[in-house]
């Protein structure tokens, strides 16, 4: 699901950008409430678990194409709405910069389709009710399965806004819908699972298990995911006659030099574990600007 420079036009991405990064400051003022320094390993090997599981495309059979995880509910469940969307930001800027996973022109549309969406509408307005009714699996499993829904009807409204997708809106939106499905159908399973086992082992056993899966999945298994197009590539093949790329904006080209350059991870050996490394780094050096500031506010 995540959108490259191309489908996105300044017009659209810069503006969004901007609501991404007022949402981010926004949840960082409100996470750092009730930050405390017991909340950081969590914090570091939840988000390095989920980077990681968006690294393993699997296969949709029948359909030629492939899926990931993407992993908004998790974080939301695990973490709460404030810091899984802290993550999820982290988790995409990362992608970017070192792996030009996602276009930095495209990487506020980016955050609103997968952080957003999951953390402040599904998680609050799908998952707590049936949270509240102690029903943990049925509700991850139908948050995630929306999430994903919602998303991809966003990126259907990015791309008509950006005037990349200009005809077959139609075909395009039930195309975007239909091979989500199946994903989001892998993700609630899998969220569902998670979260019983957090809740089973708690949140810090849980972290260590999650630390060590992340460097499993990055360093052995990752390499071995499917290659085949994923959701939105293959959508994006389906209606390619009514695909007109967003590339004569001069800003498009500096984005494009800007990764070119800065995209060292996505070509060396061991590329993806120095990136499950980069992910943690950042959400530690969040985690201790929020504790610091945290005891500045007390004193």
């Amino acid at each position: 699901m995540h959108l490259e420079n191309g489908i996105i036009c300044p017009m659209t991405g810069i503006p969004i950008l901007l609501a991404a990064g007022a949402a981010a400051f926004w949840a960082f003022k409100k996470y750092k409430k009730d930050f405390s320094k017991s909340k950081i390993l969590p914090l570091i090997s939840v988000t390095a678990l989920v980077f990681s599981l968006q690294m393993l495309n699997f296969s949709i059979p029948l359909t030629g194409s492939s899926g990931h995880i993407v992993g908004g509910i998790l974080l939301a469940v695990l973490l709460g709405p404030y810091a899984a969307f802290l993550a999820i930001c982290a988790i995409l800027l990362v992608q970017a910069v070192f792996f030009a996973d996602g276009g930095l022109l495209a990487l506020g549309c980016n955050i609103f389709n997968m952080g957003i969406i999951a953390c402040f509408a599904v998680y609050p307005l799908i998952y707590k009710p049936f949270e509240k009714r102690n029903q943990i699996f049925l509700g991850a499993f139908l948050s995630s399965i929306a999430a994903l829904q919602l998303g991809a009807l966003a990126v259907v409204a990015e791309g008509v806004l950006s005037a990349s997708v200009s005809g077959n809106v139609w075909d395009f939106a039930g195309l975007m819908s239909a091979i989500h499905l199946p994903i989001g159908i892998v993700e609630g399973i899998v969220t569902g699972c998670a979260v019983l086992a957090a809740q089973r082992f708690g949140i810090k056993g849980f972290s260590s298990v999650a630390a060590f899966l992340a460097v499993v999945f990055a360093g052995v298994i990752a390499p071995y995911a499917s290659s085949k197009p994923d959701g939105l590539e293959w959508s994006l093949l389906n209606i390619s006659d009514s695909v007109v790329l967003q590339t004569q904006y001069a800003l498009y080209s500096f984005s494009e030099n800007i990764q070119a350059k800065s995209s060292i991870l996505s070509t060396v050996w061991g590329g993806n574990i120095f990136g499950v490394f980069a992910v943690a780094l950042v959400m530690y050096l969040m985690g201790t600007i929020l504790d610091f500031k945290a005891v500045k506010v007390d004193e």
